[in-house]
């Protein structure tokens, strides 16, 4: 609750919030900073911490798979660009990996606020470690939110990017524990002669007419 009023959170399918903010590469207007690309913007509790920097630095270490797949990433945390600037030092320093993607210095909580990433059970003053994968279009498809000691996993993340990117390429659903190169799921039929059709098709994996997988053929 803030001022008697309760806080309305991002949900997937929502337009992204819009904002204005400061950041290690200068202020930026987060539209024009997402337009027309995929943008993954993660929140860490506090600069100079020690899960946090395994997880910034791990970010900064993949840049070359997320330009691969055309994808951004924006930082945030409840910390000011001085602080931003002096840790991202220090971490090129001590660790030799250069966090060069913007990171949010959000010191008033606004953009916190914006995405839900403010869970008062867990602390009143700091981000929790949330995720939010963000379309061409600047429509929020999937956030991940992660408790204060436990480091998220940069390998899910990628997984979920590529499984986002391939179902909308190719207009079909993935089934669990997916991965590049198994076999997706048909669209289930939603008439008589596409259920046929699903039906007659052999080469499709069957379990049923309204589960079938088939491999992707670019």
């Amino acid at each position: 609750m803030e001022n008697g009023t309760k806080t309305i959170m991002p949900r997937i399918g929502d337009k992204a919030p819009e904002f204005e903010a400061m950041t290690t590469i200068g202020k930026i207007k987060f539209s024009e900073f997402i337009k027309g690309s995929w943008t993954i913007l993660f929140s860490h509790p506090a600069d100079f911490t020690p899960v946090c920097t395994t997880e910034m630095s791990g970010f900064a270490l993949e840049k070359d798979f997320f330009k691969k797949h055309k994808t951004k990433l924006i930082g945030l945390s409840i910390d000011s660009i001085h602080s931003h600037l002096a840790w991202v030092n220090n971490v090129e320093s001590n660790l030799n990996v250069y966090m060069d993607f913007p990171i949010i210095a959000d010191l008033d909580m606004k953009v916190a606020s914006l995405f839900g990433m403010l869970h008062p059970g867990e602390s009143q003053t700091a981000a929790v470690r949330a995720v939010f994968f963000i379309d061409p279009n600047g429509i929020i498809r999937l956030i991940m939110y992660y408790p204060l000691n436990v480091g998220r996993n940069m390998k899910e993340i990628q997984r979920v990017l590529i499984a986002l990117q391939t179902a909308d390429k190719y207009k079909c659903a993935l089934p669990l524990d997916w991965k590049p190169g198994d076999k997706v799921i048909v669209p289930p039929p939603k008439t008589l002669k596409e259920m046929e059709t699903v039906i007659a098709d052999t080469e499709l994996e069957k379990v049923d007419f309204y589960l079938a997988k088939k491999e992707l053929r670019n």
